[in-house]
C-alpha cells in the first residue's frame, strides 16, 4: 500500500515583527550571569560548561557529557516596560531552549518553569510587570528578570548537553486580540492548494478559527535542489503574521521507496546532535546555519536531529538551503539510560514537550518525518508499545502530515519480538540492524525501513543495499559531526592506550569527544566524507558548484609509524590528505583513491606507479601500495587529477575567513580557519604549533580551538596548539559598526586579516 501526503508547509520569520497586534524583539543581551559566587556580564547564547576545562577528576556531567562541570547558575536582566508603549498588552518571555529545569522570577514573582532542556516554552509576565511612564523614570521602577538553572543532576544526558540559556530568548508584546503563531498549520489538499489555519486569541482567552486558502497555478516545488519558498502573510483582528512555506509531496511504499515530488530519492543522511562543536552548545544563528551548510557540502540529503529537538535556525536553514529533516523528541522513555535523563520528566511532560516541538516545527517543507525515541532500554517490555503509541498519538494531535519513526536496536538475538513495537511505525528505523531486512521483509513485505544509525566503516555496503531493495529507504550513519561527549566514540588508539570502546567502565578520560563524525569539529572533512560523498553521487547545489565528487585521493597512516593501530566499532582507519611520513622512507603505504572512473592511474614524482581497473566489485576505491619517498603523488581518473605533496617546514600561517564581512548585531560570527603552510602553500600536516588569538575592534574571541579532542585548553581560550596543521578561530561581531583585526601570534610570523562589521 502506498501511503501518500501532500504538503504545503511554513516557517514563521523570527524578526521582530512590525506588526499592530503584537511584535517579538530579541532580548539577548545585557544579562547577568552568576555561578559559583562569580558574576560576570553575558550576551545569549550562553553555556557556562564550554567556558570549562573538560576534567575527569571533577567533571560532573561524567564520560557522557565529556567531563563537563554542570551544576547551577542564575541569569539576571533588568528591563523598563514604558506604559504608553504596554497598554493593554500581553508582555511574554519565549525561551528557544534552557537546559536545564529552568524557572522564570519577573520582580521576585515566580512566572513558570520548563523542565526539558530541548524544547522551547513561553512565560507569561505581564501580571508582574511595573510600567512606568516614560524613560526618563527612577531606576526602581526597572523590572527584573531572574531564570534559575539548574543542570546540577549529573549525569541526565549521554552526551554534551551544554548549561544555561544556550538558545534565543524573545520578548513577546501581545495586543488584545493576536494570531497564535503556534495555532498555525499549512496543509495543502493537493499541490495546487494551500491552506493555512490559526487561531486568534481574544480578549477573554477564547479562541476563534481563522482559516486563508490559496490557490497556486504552477507550483514551483520545494526539494534538497532547489529549496524554492513562497512568501505570505495571515492577518485578522489588526494582526499580521509573515509566513514561509514550501510545497511538495513525499510517498514511502515498500514497492517504490521514498519518493519526493513524484520521483525516487535515496536518503544519504547523517545524525547531527545539537551541540556546534568549538562553541559547545551555544545556539547563534550563524553556527546553525554553517552546520547545515556542512552537510550540505558533504553531500548528505538528510539529518536526523538526534536525540532531541532542534533549534528553529537550524530547520530555516534547512528549508533554505534544501535538506530534509527527521525531527526527534527524545533518547530515551521511562526506563533510564543515565540516573537523571528524560525518564525522570516523561510521565509529566511528554505531551507538553511533544506538542512544543511539533507546534514549532510541523511547518518547515524539510521535516519529512518524526521520530518518537532511539533505543530505548523497555523494549523487550510488552508495555514499551502502549508508550510508543501514547507518543505517536501525541504528535498526532499536532501534525498527521507526515509519518512517525523510531531508532529500534537489539544488542543480542531477539529481534523479531519487536514486530508489534514495529508495527507503531509509519517507517521502522534500524540502528545497526539493517542486515535483518530479508527476513524482516519476508515476514512482513509492507515495512519500509531506513538505517537510522550506521557504522561509518559499513558506508559501501550500506549505499549498496539502498540502491537495491527499495523497501530500505535510507541510510543515516552516526554522525555527520564529530561532537562533543560520549567521549572516545569513533576513535582508534595506538598500542599502550586505553584499550576498548568509549563504553568501557570508566569511560575513557583521555577524551572528551566523539570522533565518529565525517565532518571534524573545526568543519574539516575527512576523507570518509569524500567516499561516501563520491558512492552517493553529486548532491552539488549553488552551495558548491566547485566542489567534484568524482576523484579523491588520501593515504592511510602506516601501521606501526605511531605506534600499532587499534580500530573501535564506530572508527575508520586513520586516513589523511598527507604525503609526509618522515622515517618511513623505503617501506610501504597504501594509497586511496576513490572514484566511479572505470579505472585510475597513480604517479609518484611524475613516474606511473600502476592502473587499476575500478567498480563496484572494488567498492569504487583502487588502493596502490607503494614505498614512501619525498614528492609529489598524483592521480587520474575520468579525466581529473588530483595531487598530494610532501609539505616543507611550517613558515607561515594562514588565514581563511569564511566571510569578510559580519553584521554588526551582536550575533554574527565569522569562522576563520587557521592553516600551518610551508613556503610553497602546503599544509603542513604533522604541525603542532601552539598560536594566541588576539582580536580588537568592533568583534570579540568567541572560541580558538582544534579538532584535538584530547585538548584540555578550554574552546573558549585564546590560545590553541594546531592539530594536523589546522585550529579554527570564531570571532563574535558586537552591536557597532567598523573593522575587526584578527591576529595570531606563534613561532611562526604574525598572521592578521580584517573582517569589516556593517549594520
Amino acid at each position: 500500500m502506498i501511503k501518500k501526503i501532500f504538503l504545503c508547509v511554513l516557517t514563521v520569520l523570527l524578526t521582530t515583527m512590525m506588526a499592530v497586534a503584537q511584535t517579538k524583539t530579541l532580548f539577548d543581551s545585557g544579562w547577568q550571569f552568576t555561578r559559583n559566587g562569580k558574576t560576570i556580564n553575558v550576551n545569549l547564547p550562553h553555556d557556562w560548561d564550554i567556558y570549562e576545562a573538560p576534567n575527569p577528576d571533577k567533571g560532573a556531567t561524567g564520560t557522557g557529557g565529556g567531563w563537563y562541570p554542570g551544576g547551577k547558575g542564575e541569569y539576571r536582566k533588568k528591563f523598563r516596560v514604558e506604559s504608553l508603549e504596554f497598554r493593554d498588552k500581553r508582555v511574554m518571555l519565549h525561551f528557544e531552549g534552557v537546559y536545564q529545569k529552568a524557572e522564570v522570577f519577573v520582580n521576585g514573582q515566580k512566572a513558570g518553569q520548563h523542565a526539558y532542556g530541548y524544547t522551547p516554552f513561553t512565560v507569561d509576565i505581564t501580571p508582574y510587570l511595573k510600567q512606568t511612564p516614560n524613560l526618563k523614570s527612577q531606576t526602581s521602577n526597572l523590572n527584573e528578570v531572574v531564570v534559575k538553572v539548574d543542570n546540577s543532576e549529573q549525569p541526565n544526558c549521554r552526551w554534551y548537553s551544554g548549561s544555561g540559556i544556550y538558545r534565543h530568548v524573545w520578548l513577546l508584546t501581545k495586543g488584545q486580540r493576536y494570531i497564535d503563531e503556534r495555532s498555525i498549520r499549512v496543509t495543502t489538499p493537493d499541490i495546487h492548494t494551500v491552506n493555512i489555519k490559526a487561531e486568534v486569541v481574544m480578549e477573554n482567552g477564547a479562541r476563534k478559527p481563522i482559516e486563508k486558502t490559496i490557490h497556486v497555478e504552477n507550483p514551483h516545488l520545494w526539494s534538497p535542489d532547489d529549496p524554492y519558498l513562497y512568501h505570505t502573510t495571515i492577518e485578522t483582528e489588526g494582526d499580521v503574521v509573515p509566513v514561509t512555506y514550501g510545497i511538495r509531496t513525499i510517498e514511502y511504499s515498500a514497492e517504490k521507496g521514498f519518493v519526493l515530488n513524484g520521483k525516487p530519492l535515496k536518503i544519504n543522511g547523517a545524525c547531527v546532535h545539537h551541540d556546534d562543536g568549538v562553541l559547545g552548545a551555544m545556539a547563534f544563528d550563524a553556527a546553525e546555519i554553517r552546520k547545515v551548510k556542512l552537510m550540505k557540502e558533504a553531500g548528505f540529503n538528510l539529518i536526523r536531529t538526534s536525540h532531541n529537538p532542534t533549534t528553529r535556525a537550524f530547520l530555516n536553514a534547512c528549508d533554505s538551503l534544501g535538506m530534509l529533516v527527521i525531527g526527534e523528541a527524545f533518547d530515551g522513555w521511562r526506563t533510564a539510560k543515565t540516573p537523571y535523563d528524560y525518564s525522570t520528566l516523561i510521565d509529566s511532560c511528554y505531551r507538553e514537550d511533544i506538542h512544543a516541538m511539533v507546534q514549532r516545527d510541523r511547518n518547515h517543507p524539510s521535516i519529512i518525518c518524526w521520530s518518537i525515541g532511539n533505543e530505548v532500554i523497555e523494549r523487550k517490555d510488552i508495555r514499551v508499545v502502549t508508550t510508543a503509541r501514547q507518543l505517536k498519538q501525541a504528535i498526532l494531535e499536532e501534525d498527521d502530515t507526515r509519518p512517525v519513526t523510531e531508532a529500534l536496536c537489539a544488542w543480542d538475538s531477539d529481534w523479531e519480538i519487536y514486530d508489534p513495537h514495529f508495527d507503531v511505525l509509519d517507517i521502522g528505523g534500524y540502528n545497526y540492524m539493517i542486515h535483518k531486512h530479508e527476513s524482516d521483509h519476508q515476514r512482513n513485505p509492507q515495512r519500509v525501513m531506513w538505517q537510522t544509525e550506521s557504522f561509518p566503516r559499513d558506508a559501501f555496503k550500506n549505499w549498496q543495499l539502498v540502491q537495491k531493495y527499495p523497501y530500505v529507504i535510507g541510510d543515516i550513519v552516526w554522525t555527520g559531526l564529530d561532537y562533543l561527549g560520549e567521549s572516545g566514540i569513533g576513535r582508534y588508539y595506538y598500542e599502550g592506550e586505553r584499550p576498548g570502546e568509549h563504553y568501557v567502565d570508566g569511560g575513557q578520560p583521555d577524551w572528551h569527544g566523539a570522533y565518529c563524525g565525517d565532518v571534524d569539529i573545526t568543519g574539516w572533512r575527512k576523507p570518509i566524507s569524500h567516499y561516501r560523498e563520491m558512492l552517493w553521487g553529486s548532491n552539488l547545489s549553488p552551495l558548491t558548484p566547485h566542489l567534484s565528487p568524482l576523484l579523491y585521493m588520501a593515504v592511510k597512516e602506516p601501521d606501526g609509524y605511531h605506534g600499532k593501530i587499534h580500530e573501535t566499532a564506530w572508527s575508520v582507519w586513520p586516513t589523511w590528505e598527507s604525503w609526509n611520513w618522515a622515517g618511513w622512507e623505503g617501506k610501504p603505504v597504501e594509497v586511496e583513491v576513490y572514484t566511479k572512473a572505470p579505472e585510475a592511474k597513480l604517479y609518484l614524482n611524475d613516474k606511473l606507479i600502476g592502473t587499476k581497473a575500478i567498480s563496484e566489485s572494488t567498492e569504487y576505491k583502487a588502493v596502490f601500495t607503494i614505498p614512501y619517498e619525498l614528492g609529489t603523488l598524483r592521480a587520474e581518473a575520468g579525466g581529473k587529477s588530483t595531487i598530494l605533496c610532501t609539505a616543507g617546514e611550517p613558515a607561515r600561517l594562514r588565514l581563511i575567513p569564511d566571510r569578510s564581512v559580519m553584521t554588526a548585531d551582536g550575533q554574527d560570527l565569522a569562522f576563520i580557519t587557521v592553516e600551518v603552510i610551508d613556503k610553497d602553500g602546503n599544509v603542513c600536516p604533522d604541525a603542532a604549533i601552539p598560536c594566541e588569538a588576539i582580536v580588537k575592534g568592533q568583534g570579540s574571541l568567541l572560541s580558538f580551538a582544534s579538532a584535538d579532542l584530547k585538548d584540555r585548553e578550554p574552546y573558549t581560550s585564546p590560545r590553541v596548539t594546531t592539530w594536523k596543521g589546522r585550529a579554527l578561530l570564531v570571532v563574535r561581531s558586537t552591536e557597532k559598526k567598523g573593522n575587526v583585526q584578527i591576529s595570531i601570534m606563534s613561532t611562526l610570523p604574525t598572521s592578521t586579516i580584517t573582517i569589516k562589521s556593517k549594520l
